[in-house]
Parts: structure tokens; C-alpha cells; sequence
């Protein structure tokens, strides 16, 4: 099975959808086959890529997922669609509910055929992330370049490691991805530099600036490199993508 890689931070605004989108898009150019799975409710994996949300979301559904596969205008690039059904919201978030161990096995047991796998997570440290995590082989954490970048990243370390701890989990520490970076500003670099201290090369080197193209691009359905491809944030995550590539 190929690398499977959840995007996750509990708080909203980091970036974390749209790191999703262009890095997806990144690999498939790169030769990877990609497989983009939007388990955010919000669905903006899904309309970023220029697509609708399913009426009911694959991962509770008793169809085998290939059926739900959707493929993009990117190849070598296929989406699963999110859903904003409450009813599959609610079955996906049950950590009592039989979808917890559908989701589970989907996710472990269904996705042989990609090279890579990228997994949007909802923007909390609830069940769902905690599940998607489980069966991830990596994590990626893009956090803000603001003054309260630091604020709960703490718990979300802590859910990280008892997910890492488990007998039966793959999981390691993809990396910690600094996001809306802006080089003018003092608190850019004192969050740049407190976090490269503290975790060291965990951080990637690379950095996502503040850039109105990477804000465009998804209301046009489309990631930053094909919408702007010339742009600075269209570099940034060119470089991240090399990164990733190096960090097998």
C-alpha cells in the first residue's frame, strides 16, 4: 500500500484544504497516482477541485468505493468527493457507530491501486480525524504564521502520539508546514523561529506565503499552479511537493 497522508489541524484558516488541493495536484504532475479524499463536512476540498458534493458520502455507503471515484481534469488525479448530508456527518463522527470501522477499513484496505493518498480532515480533534489518523501512514500539519500558531498545537501533538503509540498504527510525523508566511513582519519570524526550535526538522523547510492567487484559485476550481502558475505561492508548494517526494 502507498503513502497515505492526512492533512490535519484542529484549527480552521491554517491552510489545510488548500495545502490538500495543490498538493495533490503537485504529485499527480509529479507521475504519483493521487487519490484526494474530502472527509471535511465544509466540502471545500470538493469545490476547490471544481466539483459538487455527493448526496451521500462513499465512506458510509455499502458500494465499493472505486465506484465513487471521481477523476479530475488533473491527471493521474482522481477525487473522493465529500458530503454535507448531517446524516453521514453524524455516522462519520460516531465513535459508537459501525461507519467508525467502515471508515477504517476503506481507508486501510480499499486504496491499493495510488501511489498517494491525501485525506483532507475537518478542522477539529474529533472522531473522524482521530479515525483518519489511524490509518494514515503520515500526518501533515500546516499551522499559521500568527500569534497564536502555537495555541493547541500542544493537543494536537498529544492525539498524534496516542495514534502513533497504538500496536497496529503505521503513523509517523509527516511534517509541520508554515502557512500565510509573510517576510515583512517581526511575528512571522519569531513563529518561524520558535517553531523551527522546537521541533527541528520535523518543520519543512518550505514555506507558503501569503498570496492572493493561492486565495483565487479554488473559487475557480482549480489549484494555484494551474491557475497562476508564475505565482510565489505557486512555487512554495512546488517545493513542498519536492520535499514530500524526498521524505519517503
Amino acid at each position: 500500500m502507498g503513502r497515505v497522508i492526512c492533512i490535519a489541524n484542529q484549527k480552521g484558516g491554517v491552510g489545510k484544504t488548500t495545502t490538500a488541493l495543490n498538493l495533490a495536484t503537485l504529485l499527480a504532475i509529479a507521475g504519483q497516482r493521487t487519490l484526494l479524499v474530502d472527509l471535511d463536512p465544509q466540502c471545500n476540498a470538493t469545490t476547490g477541485s471544481g466539483h459538487v458534493p455527493s448526496e451521500r458520502h462513499a465512506l458510509v455507503d455499502s458500494r465499493p468505493l472505486r465506484e465513487s471515484f471521481v477523476v479530475t481534469a488533473q491527471s493521474g488525479l482522481s477525487l473522493l468527493p465529500g458530503s454535507r448530508s448531517f446524516q453521514d456527518v453524524d455516522a462519520l463522527a460516531n465513535s459508537s457507530n459501525s461507519h467508525s470501522l467502515m471508515l477504517a477499513t476503506h481507508l486501510s484496505g480499499s486504496l491499493g491501486s495510488f501511489d498517494t493518498v491525501l485525506i483532507d480532515c475537518p478542522p477539529s480533534l474529533g472522531q473522524l480525524t482521530r479515525t483518519a489518523l489511524a490509518s494514515a501512514s503520515e500526518v501533515l500539519m500546516p499551522i499559521q504564521c500568527e500569534y497564536f500558531a502555537m495555541e493547541g498545537l500542544t493537543q494536537m501533538i498529544e492525539v498524534i502520539r496516542q495514534v502513533i503509540d497504538r500496536p497496529e498504527s503505521r503513523l509517523t510525523f509527516g511534517g509541520i508546514l508554515l502557512t500565510m508566511y509573510d517576510a515583512t513582519l517581526e511575528l512571522t519570524a519569531e513563529v518561524d523561529r520558535e517553531v523551527r526550535e522546537f521541533f527541528g526538522e520535523v518543520v519543512f523547510e518550505s514555506v507558503i506565503p501569503r498570496d492572493v492567487a493561492v486565495s483565487e484559485a479554488p473559487s475557480h476550481g482549480r489549484s494555484v499552479v494551474d491557475y497562476a502558475p508564475r505565482s510565489r505561492g505557486a512555487r512554495a508548494y512546488v517545493e513542498l511537493c519536492q520535499e514530500v517526494l524526498q521524505r519517503v
